[in-house]
């Protein structure tokens, strides 16, 4: 067994021919080197069975919500130092301003729980919650603009095509759930901001089968899944039966993998007619699950809603659940717009981590809450007593864990006076995601995949495991 976990693409065409020697191979030898189990992905004992990744698409500003700056507000309408900005580069939407004042925050910070975090008066449920929470103030990244950076965080590149984190957990580790998908994707329906891409949770040059699959709000989560009109399920089955004869066949003339994942995703599809509406159906929960989540709860699509979904999903063993919430690119009417994502997430993020404990389910889930980059300290455009913007920041951000194997109630990581530079323990992408795949049991520079010639990994050639936030 290759100790990188790098499954070699045409091991199923080495399969096939052993199949057909006539001295063919000892089973337990051929399953060794064919193995693309659970076991086989995992290099220690996992802290976290599962990741529910809260992210906020936009690049949420720091200096308003966790990363309390006081200096910053006493200087509030002065000018950048020249020395905290140093020879970072600006995006061109601010690049040219003849001013960079820097603009204070509008909200009021206190700290709160036994560990004394600083929250700002936007995230009053987050109080409830500090105690479970890492905290990671010093998160940086090269990617100074959304594309880049969004793709960075999820695949490991700046640069579109690589597999993202949950194919490569899928790939790496299988699924626990033999009817529903290992890496399921929901997105806040009816959120402007910045373009989610389907290649944002693709599988890249990995198999197909590993790729996220998107659930939408409403009656048909995953399209084209129900039966139609006057089709029953003993007639959808024979179809599936038919064409998978049809794909088999195919398969034994061409070898090709995809053949075989395209056989297993039509079966999959045939147990999800059953297990999504399952899942999906709130129903059966409680009013005072109801209450803890919010009334948004009650209304598909909205965060709220798919927190308590991803709770459910949780609990029925789905590897990777991928939440996606757009509207955090504040570049103007920063007082107001803020406000409006804040009140649409703070409470389901909180209560998400509460119900998880409460259940038992958060000390195996990881669930993270964090965008591509922060904002800058400096106003965007015109400085009022009332209205200000933020540009992109990708020098340092916010990002909080919890559950699954990270230690509660700690903040990591230190910025300057400004939230504009780090100045104690930066914490990479590459660094982040090695974190996270360490949680999962698996090494980063262990699970790899060879194509064109090279061996890729999620973390590139870089990455630290941030041991100092685990458990």
């Amino acid at each position: 067994m290759n100790k990188n976990h790098a499954i070699d693409p045409l091991a199923l065409n080495r399969r096939h021919f052993f199949k057909s020697s006539a001295a063919g191979i000892g089973s337990l030898a051929l399953s060794q080197l064919l193995s693309d189990s659970a076991e086989a992905g995992m290099h220690f004992p996992a802290k976290a069975k599962r990741v529910i990744y809260l992210f906020q698409s936009g690049g949420p500003a720091q200096q308003d919500l966790f990363d309390y700056k006081p200096l910053l507000n006493e200087m509030n309408g002065e000018q950048l130092p020249s020395e905290v900005r140093g020879t970072q580069r600006l995006t061109g939407m601010s690049a040219h301003q003849t001013s960079l004042p820097l603009a204070g925050s509008h909200f009021k910070f206190s700290q709160h729980g036994q560990s004394g975090a600083w929250l700002s008066d936007l995230l009053p449920h987050h109080r409830e919650i500090v105690d479970d929470l890492c905290f990671i103030k010093s998160m940086h990244t090269e990617a100074i603009n959304h594309d880049p950076a969004i793709t960075m965080f999820q695949t490991g590149s700046q640069i579109a095509g690589r597999p993202s984190l949950g194919a490569w957990l899928s790939y790496g580790l299988g699924s626990e759930n033999a009817d529903l998908p290992g890496f399921i994707v929901l997105a806040s329906a009816g959120q402007g901001g910045q373009p989610l891409y389907a290649r944002l949770w693709g599988s890249g040059f990995l198999d197909s089968k590993y790729q996220g699959v998107r659930f939408r709000s409403g009656k048909e989560p995953v399209l084209y899944l129900t039966n139609p009109e006057g089709v029953s399920p003993s007639r959808r089955r024979a179809l599936f039966d038919h064409v998978n004869a049809l794909n088999q066949h195919q398969y034994e003339k061409e070898l090709d993998p995809e053949i075989e994942s395209r056989i297993a995703q039509y079966e999959m599809a045939f147990r999800m007619q059953t297990s999504v509406p399952s899942a999906t159906d709130l129903s059966d929960e409680t009013e005072a699950t109801f209450k803890l989540y919010g009334e948004d709860a009650r209304t598909p699509g909205t965060f709220a809603a798919n927190c308590l979904l991803a709770r459910r999903l949780a609990e029925r063993d789905v590897r990777f659940i991928q939440l996606y919430h757009q509207g955090w690119d504040q570049h103007s009417n920063l007082p107001k717009a803020i406000r409006g994502q804040a009140r649409e997430t703070d409470q389901a993020s909180a209560a998400l981590v509460k119900d998880l404990k409460q259940r038992g389910l958060l000390q195996d889930t990881l669930v993270i809450w964090g965008g591509e980059f922060g904002r800058t300290s400096y106003s965007q455009g015109v400085l009022t007593k009332d209205n200000h913007g933020r540009d992109h920041h990708p020098r340092c951000f916010t990002t909080w864990m919890a559950g699954g194997g990270i230690k509660p109630g700690i903040t990591y990581g230190e910025t300057d006076d400004f939230s504009y530079n780090i100045v104690r323990d930066g914490v990479h992408v590459h660094d982040f995601n090695a974190t996270l795949l360490h949680l999962m049991g698996i090494d980063h520079e262990r699970l790899t995949f060879k194509y064109q010639g090279r061996r890729f990994r999620l973390t590139d050639v870089h990455g630290n495991v941030v041991r100092d936030v685990i458990g």
